[in-house]
């Protein structure tokens, strides 16, 4: 991915940051999205928010959740509905091996980013566990620990 953010034709849409602080991420995927014309419009206009968004099978597809696109100022009354449900595009062996790791671990599928790649909208989703009270309390603490390293070699080298 790092390779690709690099790229002028590579733009981050919208971070979901509550997903990294409350569950622990183990494996990502790249997704596609079924979006309508005022859809992708609003996508490229950055009225996007991840914030309470899920993955979800529904059969033997993934769907995306709560996700707010919001509605395009230009739009007609062919506009779309903001937090309708989205398609995710994946090729059928990650479906089923995604479903199956669902279904067995009890794992939860989380939206981490949304980006456009070569014009198309691109879904960053991970398999996630929960993350406990504690856990969050100390990647916090960590977190804090080292901005204070940061801050000290800062002003020692300042």
């Amino acid at each position: 991915m790092s390779k690709s953010q690099n790229d002028p034709n590579f733009k981050v849409v919208a971070n979901n940051k509550r997903a990294t602080f409350d569950y622990e991420l183990l494996e990502k995927f790249e997704a596609g999205l079924v979006l309508t014309g005022t859809e992708i419009k609003s996508v490229r206009a950055n009225q996007v928010s991840l914030q309470r968004s899920y993955v979800q099978a529904k059969g033997d597809e993934l769907w995306l959740f709560e996700a707010n696109i919001a509605q395009y100022k230009h739009g007609n009354r062919e506009n779309h509905d903001p937090v309708r449900p989205r398609k995710l595009l994946l090729h059928r062996r990650e479906i089923n091996r995604i479903i199956s790791t669902l279904n067995e671990k009890g794992l939860a599928m989380v939206p981490v980013r949304l980006y456009l790649k070569n014009g198309r909208a691109k879904l960053e989703i991970a398999l996630a566990r929960g993350k406990k009270q504690f856990d969050k309390r100390a990647s916090l603490a960590e977190k804090d620990s080292k901005r204070q390293m940061e801050r000290a070699l800062k002003m020692k080298y300042a």
